[in-house]
């Protein structure tokens, strides 16, 4: 990973392991005690419904907020939403062309004897990354996983110590893994929590690939599979992400939803069926909408003022966020979520694209929500040595009659 994509997933880290700023836990109904949040974080809302599962977190996916939780942090078997991390690892390989979707892998020999979900290839199958991505992510193919493990790290060996060290890179403290497919093992963990942190990360660093979560259906080798997330296909807001279970799991499912303005991401594991499973995450979704509203600030990538720059070769420059800025509240309280920007001047050359150039404050009734860089759009490459001199003595005298 480099130094960027390493500090932009660590800074989403912190941002899920920060205070909660708004949440619900469902009481009596948790399988056991919820550690209730300071007086100071919590909001009064409408309580959510009961949700039969082990545990749960919910979250709004561009701000981080915590809309509401059950034993988030409970260690649990997490079967096949161990996938998020081989796929995350995947995304990054493809990201860095250390492979690329069209290539040709062959199925080895241990891809093919993996338990479980499987594409049933024979050994030394040629098929492509994307077929073995969408048939780990569509139909959770232990042995696509498997493949894919090997073609990126050499070994399944080496391929599980990167998973655990990109855990630990995001702040997944409560997790390990033993193994690329998410098949039962003694010692191999997550946690609702951690599970969120990692789909957050997903879709923040790779948008480019999550199409592969949201489709329905994918045919390899002559065979037709239709996704396991079945939300996909009676709820058309739902897009993602991956679904588990094995015995000790239960039914689990990662479950990304976009409504409007807002993207609420949910992890619920240990529900007791597939049936329950699609049922109590729909409820967990339907409250999570209803029960808090957003107030939209800025879009994406659009500029919200031209900044000034000196000592460049252009005089400004476009600015803005590379995110929605979206911030929820208890509905018909919106009004009380606030912004703060605060951008330095003078701004000096050169600037990269990309560059952050101020930050943006979200309050609720005072209180710091989350913060967003404001970044530079454009280049602002940095001027010959004269204009640099003539600006530096405009700027001196501007500064003796302030």
């Amino acid at each position: 990973m480099n130094f960027k994509k390493t500090l932009a997933a660590t800074l989403i880290a912190a941002q899920m392991l920060a205070p909660l700023t708004a949440v619900v836990s469902q009481g009596a109904s948790a399988q056991a005690p919820v550690s209730a949040p300071a007086a100071e974080n919590v909001a009064v809302v409408l309580a959510p419904p009961f949700i039969n599962a082990q545990s749960y977190l919910v979250v709004e996916a561009t701000s981080g907020q915590v809309i509401g939780e059950v034993n988030a942090k409970a260690r649990r078997d997490p079967a096949s939403l161990t996938k998020l991390m081989t796929a995350f690892i995947v995304f990054d390989a493809l990201y860095q062309k250390q492979i690329n979707l069209s290539q040709r892998l062959r199925i080895p020999e241990r891809a093919w004897k993996a338990d479980g979900a499987r594409l049933n290839l024979p050994p030394g199958t040629p098929v492509t990354a994307e077929e073995l991505v969408r048939g780990m992510l569509i139909h959770s193919a232990n042995d696509a996983a498997v493949a894919l493990a090997i073609a990126v790290a050499g070994n399944e060996g080496e391929f599980i110590a990167r998973m655990n060290r990109e855990a630990k890179r995001l702040g997944m403290n409560d997790t390990n893994f033993l193994n690329p497919t998410g098949l039962p093992q003694q010692g191999h963990f997550s946690t609702a929590h951690d599970l969120t942190v990692l789909s957050l990360a997903i879709m923040r660093e790779y948008p480019q690939y999550t199409r592969f979560f949201g489709e329905k259906s994918v045919m390899i080798g002559g065979t037709t599979y239709e996704n396991r997330n079945r939300l996909l296909f009676t709820d058309a807001t739902v897009d993602g992400l991956k679904t588990g279970f094995t015995d000790a799991a239960g039914y689990c499912l990662a479950a990304s939803i976009k409504r409007g303005p807002r993207r609420v991401l949910a992890v619920m594991l240990g529900a007791p069926s597939d049936a329950a499973r699609l049922g109590e995450m729909q409820k967990l979704i339907d409250w999570a909408f209803t029960a808090y509203e957003p107030r939209q600030f800025y879009e994406a990538r659009k500029p919200i003022q031209q900044l000034q720059v000196w000592k460049s070769t252009v005089d400004a420059i476009p600015i803005g966020f590379r995110d929605d800025v979206v911030a929820i509240n208890v509905a018909g309280k919106t009004h009380e979520i606030t912004t703060e920007l605060t951008i330095p001047e003078p701004a000096f050359g050169p600037i990269q694209s990309g560059d952050k150039v101020g930050t943006l404050k979200v309050k609720r009734a005072g209180n710091l929500l989350y913060e967003r860089d404001v970044i530079a759009f454009e280049s602002a490459p940095q001027a010959p040595m004269w204009k640099r001199m003539w600006h530096g003595v405009v700027l001196f005298f501007k500064g003796l009659f302030k």
